[in-house]
């Protein structure tokens, strides 16, 4: 099984790390977008799998939990030298693609923009000398000041919530149709529970083994980011996979590396 090692994912595998779902499961830490290549490759039964990757996978999701927000979500940053409207090349730090097709869908559908999109590693300064704006996500976007600089700061959750009054489904637990048995989602639902039961430890821990503040830990996790998921966060993320599938009708638009 494979898990991201963002710190917005710690309370999905609180459970399976601390809880009764010790040892069910075997866990492998990768990036968002490793997580679904090794799903795909069948190297990983299930993974925490960038919702995007729903449009290119046949999986079966696990209902009830994943990564969402309802709002501000604090660690998906675009920062831009100039208004959003006025972007022409973007620097994204590509580690998951969910985080790159929102940005290009929100600049498209609310500012009009369709800028050139270039990977690049999660370096602010370097992505603004080569690019326009930066598309900083996870770790690295949490540990940058949002109140200070010269530039434009939108962060793209509160800017979905904005552009279409739903929640904003990141990631989910995804896998192959024949391994995803009742008792299996089970066990991922209630490893989700009891690392929401369970948030103060996950905070101190995660403060310190990550060097945040635990003040930023414990406002994130419990402030910008949902674990558990209702309704709503489905509709948001049909409307996210209706505008994805779009872009990747537009191959001539997808990002290339430098």
């Amino acid at each position: 099984m494979c898990a991201v090692s963002f710190l917005n994912t710690t309370p999905l595998v609180w459970g399976m790390l601390h809880g009764p779902q010790r040892g069910l499961f075997d866990l492998d830490f990768r990036i968002p977008a490793e997580c679904a290549d090794r799903v795909a490759s069948g190297a990983a039964d299930i993974g925490i799998v960038p919702s995007f990757e729903l449009t290119r996978q046949d999986l079966e999701v696990i209902q009830g939990t994943g990564i969402a927000c309802h709002g501000p979500v604090r660690s998906i940053l675009l920062i831009a030298s100039r208004p959003a409207a006025e972007i022409r090349t973007l620097a994204a730090d590509s580690s998951s693609r969910t985080s790159v097709a929102l940005a290009r869908i929100i600049l498209e559908q609310r500012y009009g923009a369709e800028p050139e999109v270039h990977s690049h590693p999660p370096d602010l300064e370097a992505m603004l000398r080569v690019a326009d704006a930066a598309l900083i996500i996870g770790d690295p976007a949490l540990r940058i000041d949002v109140a200070r600089g010269p530039q434009h700061v939108y962060d793209l959750g509160a800017e979905w919530v904005e552009m279409t009054g739903l929640p904003m489904v990141f990631a989910v637990w995804a896998g192959r149709k024949r391994v995803m048995t009742p008792e299996v989602a089970q066990a991922f639902r209630e490893s989700c529970r009891y690392g929401c039961q369970h948030m103060e430890e996950i905070v101190a821990s995660e403060a310190r083994a990550r060097e945040f503040p635990i003040g930023l830990v414990r406002e994130y996790l419990t402030r910008h980011i949902v674990h558990q998921l209702g309704a709503r966060d489905y509709q948001g993320m049909e409307l996210f996979l209706r505008y994805a599938r779009r872009l990747e009708q537009s191959p001539e638009r997808r990002p290339a590396a430098v």
